[in-house]
């Protein structure tokens, strides 16, 4: 399949043109269509994706583990599929390949729906795979696309529970609202990404700028970029000059509470909605805490779950807002934007659920799989 992508490159990157061609005439934003684009070095990281779950270690059958109960019986648990998986998505193809592998590797069948802005490119990505997929063996419609743009077949795909095992949904709140509302199949999903950058007393401050201006401007467009960035009183007058005034170079427009316009005025006033906002776009809020507690109690009151960070050399700091902030991925001196199933290892991922029932985080191989009981006796009944 990844040989078979980077085969295809040119023909992938001619059908994705006739999505970006109709997604600028419908006026998408730019986070869209930034996520819709295919170029060579996309279509290369792709293939890698598959790659590396290739090289991954297969999770079905594993035995986690076992005991012996007193009448001598053998009871333990092992990895078994899902079974037929569905994804529903938007823009951006490379979910195509990424979960079509990981949906094979880990022994499930996968029903793909990617949205209307991407039909061409995904289309012409699962001809490449399936074609790929018939050669080295996989039955025929173990990965399936829907391709009627017809958002009623999305509503038909979410009441099909006597085929469908796990719907997960990929893109903006509007759709996962939509899927969780309407389904009646389990939904592994996160709402949003409002991702905070807490900056505490102790922070490294040369450090602390660099993670909030990669977590804001590498990739703003993605559920994992910063959102509010959180900056304690005692570094706010060394910090938020230097910080901003980079932001700002970058085409980041700062909105602030008063806090912190008084140290750096030539900015907007955020506003209440500001705070609970996922702007997918170089939009940063930025608020001044007095501690600590207060940036917690900020990231509680306005966080979506996804990922939050703190910048800070402070030991007991860090591992208390690790243990006590109520996130999928919690960082202490790292850029939200590694909460990501490649870089932690896991290969490609299916998405990051925000969910706390069956997975939370980056959803990888062993995520999309689930357990049977497996009893071993000689003889045992019960009396």
């Amino acid at each position: 399949m990844a040989a078979g992508l980077e085969k295809e490159a040119d023909k992938l990157i001619v059908e994705n043109k006739s999505d970006l061609t109709a997604a600028e005439k419908k006026g998408l934003s730019k986070a869209m269509i930034d996520r819709l684009t295919l170029n060579p070095d996309r279509i290369k990281a792709m293939a890698d994706g598959l790659r590396e779950v290739a090289a991954l270690p297969d999770p079905v059958g594993e035995v986690l583990r076992m005991w012996r109960r007193p009448n001598g019986m053998e009871v333990g648990r092992m990895r078994v599929p899902i079974g037929l998986i569905g994804i529903i998505y938007e823009s951006r193809p490379n979910v195509t390949a990424d979960s079509a592998a990981l949906c094979l590797k880990s022994g499930n069948a996968v029903l793909l729906r990617g949205g209307s802005e991407a039909v061409h490119s995904n289309t012409a990505i699962v001809e490449v795979l399936s074609k790929a997929g018939a050669e080295a063996g996989i039955p025929e419609g173990a990965v399936s696309f829907i391709e009627n743009p017809d958002r009623t077949c999305v509503m038909e795909m979410l009441k099909l529970n006597q085929c469908i095992d796990l719907i997960i949904p990929r893109g903006g709140e509007g759709l996962i609202r939509m899927v969780s509302e309407n389904s009646t199949i389990p939904v592994i999903k996160h709402d949003k990404g409002i991702c905070h950058v807490y900056v505490d007393s102790k922070a490294d401050l040369k450090m602390a700028e660099e993670i909030c201006f990669n977590a804001k401007v590498q990739r703003p467009g993605t559920c994992n970029a910063m959102e509010t960035m959180l900056v304690h009183q005692d570094v706010a007058k060394a910090f938020l000059p230097a910080i901003i005034g980079r932001m700002k170079k970058a085409g980041v427009e700062i909105r602030g509470c008063e806090r912190t316009r008084a140290v750096v005025p030539d900015i907007k006033a955020a506003t209440d909605k500001d705070w609970d906002t996922e702007y997918n776009d170089l939009i940063l809020n930025v608020k001044v805490v007095d501690s600590m507690e207060a940036a917690m109690e900020h990231i509680a009151a306005h966080g979506s779950q996804h990922s939050e960070a703190i910048i800070s050399n402070d030991y007991q700091n860090a591992r208390r807002f690790q243990r006590e902030v109520d996130a999928s991925a919690v960082f202490v001196n790292a850029s939200t934007r590694l909460n990501d199933g490649f870089e932690f290892g896991l290969g490609a991922e299916i998405g990051i659920s925000t969910t706390r029932i069956h997975a939370r985080g980056p959803m990888g191989l062993e995520e999309l799989t689930s357990t049977k009981f497996i009893v071993s006796g000689n003889g045992q009944i019960r009396k």
